[in-house]
């Protein structure tokens, strides 16, 4: 027998809308009350959730949570993408029902043309409510590029109008910068998604640009001539402070950069968005850029698709000045560690710090390893193939997560790109098992199960990357 309503709720968000024949991969959470199976449905394809019956202490059925990632492709045309569960009762019994439907859009443009000017670098810049003497400045150190095959591009994310019409003042007439205003606020990570796909599809090379950096007069110049055969050309940075001061004339100290290993890229981003040049094809694969739980960084995930797809080159100096002040949008690199209303510092973490281990230290990982496996199966090496799904495999496997655990062993010899990030994400896949263990406990008091609500973004950071960060 098949039951024809079920009490199933999705607390997740779904995406406003999806390019027909785009490959998305989403983290579907929500309440499914004394459900003992469940399974994500996508037309013909199922998905298990990673948890169900879960404690949930704020609704009155408190084994109910459930959740998990689901790898989508979307339809070829325009329509809507319907999410649904398959569900196993107690009494065996099977229901469906859906959790959601995502419109599906117009494809995204082909910007494979026979026109394309593989020379010409479009310059991407994002901003939101810019300093008018920090934007002067950086729009001077694009207008004294030595190289000059460029046009700039400018996302606004619906600052004032005040600070929108100084944007406009600065650009002023100069018919390489053009400038639009997002209708509504984003982000800076959803922002500098819309500034690529405000590029020019003549453009065969593209750099992202903050609002509030220098570029020396070289950056572009030695960009292109580094690039060579890889996908993504960056360089090192100089930081200085409002006034101009050097705080530090390498970012790299106290951290080994890297640039080839894709394990180590997915869990720890060491390309900062501005430093980087790339070919247009990273950004055709990088769009539309996905959605995970958490604090999202649009470098980071233009890093991978470029190492996925190819190689990475790195400029071994300093090719613009990284200006640290407090108003920054993204934060103060070398700012002091951000408080949140009662958190405490303890050495040893605490169960809810390995909650917000899992979903927003592995879970967003998991969702651009499976993006790029939809996405990159065609250019992935056997060995970058390798590095994703032994990373899915920690999640779900003891070989998998013995790997994940003694990763930080290579700090030992020098390796220290994560700085042993690794360990935080396993205590967070560690807290998961734990947490479906005590719950299928028969008898066990409630009162000792764990907390499976979605946590506060604020709580989770990786500890050692931010300590570093204080160092500089």
């Amino acid at each position: 027998m098949i039951r024809e309503s079920t009490p199933v709720r999705l607390e997740s968000p779904l995406p406003e809308a999806v390019p027909a024949g785009s490959a998305i991969t989403l983290f579907c959470s929500g309440t499914a009350c004394r459900a003992e199976a469940f399974e994500f449905v996508v037309g013909d394809e199922r998905h298990s959730a990673a948890a169900v019956g879960m404690p949930r202490f704020d609704i009155p059925c408190r084994r109910s949570g459930f959740w998990g990632v689901v790898p989508v492709r979307a339809p070829t045309e325009s329509g809507s993408l319907e999410i649904r569960a398959a569900i196993r009762w107690p009494d065996r019994q099977l229901s469906y029902a859906t959790l959601g439907r995502v419109p599906v859009g117009e494809p995204l443009p082909d910007r494979s043309s026979s026109s394309r000017d593989d020379e010409l670098v479009a310059i991407c810049m994002g901003t939101y409510e810019p300093d008018p003497d920090m934007l002067r400045a950086q729009i001077d150190s694009i207008r004294s590029q030595t190289d000059t095959r460029w046009v700039c591009v400018i996302s606004d994310d619906h600052s004032s109008e005040e600070r929108f019409a100084a944007l406009r003042s600065i650009v002023g007439s100069d018919e390489r910068f053009s400038v639009s205003r997002a209708g509504q606020r984003t982000g800076f990570y959803r922002n500098f998604e819309r500034s690529l796909q405000l590029a020019p599809p003549s453009a065969g090379l593209l750099a992202f640009c903050d609002q509030d950096d220098v570029w020396h007069r070289e950056k572009l110049h030695t960009l292109r001539a580094s690039l060579g055969s890889a996908m993504l050309a960056y360089s090192d940075m100089r930081l200085v402070d409002e006034a101009g001061h050097t705080l530090r004339e390498t970012l790299w100290q106290g951290r080994r950069n890297n640039s080839s290993n894709l394990a180590s890229m997915l869990m720890a981003n060491t390309v900062t968005g501005a430093a980087a040049l790339f070919r247009r094809e990273v950004a055709e694969r990088a769009l539309p850029f996905p959605d995970s739980p958490g604090l999202e960084f649009h470098d980071h995930w233009i890093a991978l698709i470029a190492l996925a797809i190819g190689e990475i080159a790195y400029i071994d100096r300093p090719l613009y000045d990284y200006v640290q002040h407090r108003s920054a949008v993204v934060g103060n690199v070398a700012g002091p560690v951000p408080s949140f209303p009662g958190r405490k510092r303890l050495r040893v973490p605490r169960m809810h710090d390995w909650r917000a281990a899992y979903f927003l230290g592995y879970v967003p990982g998991e969702i651009r390893a499976r993006t790029l496996l939809l996405r990159c199966t065609d250019q992935l090496t056997p060995s970058k193939r390798r590095a994703l799904e032994r990373y899915l495999g920690a999640g779900s496997t003891a070989s998998g997560l013995a790997w994940l655990l003694f990763r930080p062993a290579r700090m030992l010899a020098g390796r220290t790109e994560t700085l042993g990030g690794e360990w935080q994400i396993a205590l967070g896949i560690v807290w998961r098992h734990l947490a479906i263990a005590v719950a299928r406990l028969p008898g066990w008091p409630e009162r000792w199960t764990l907390d499976t609500r979605f946590p506060d973004p604020a709580r989770f950071e990786h500890k050692r990357l931010r300590r570093w960060r204080e160092r500089i």
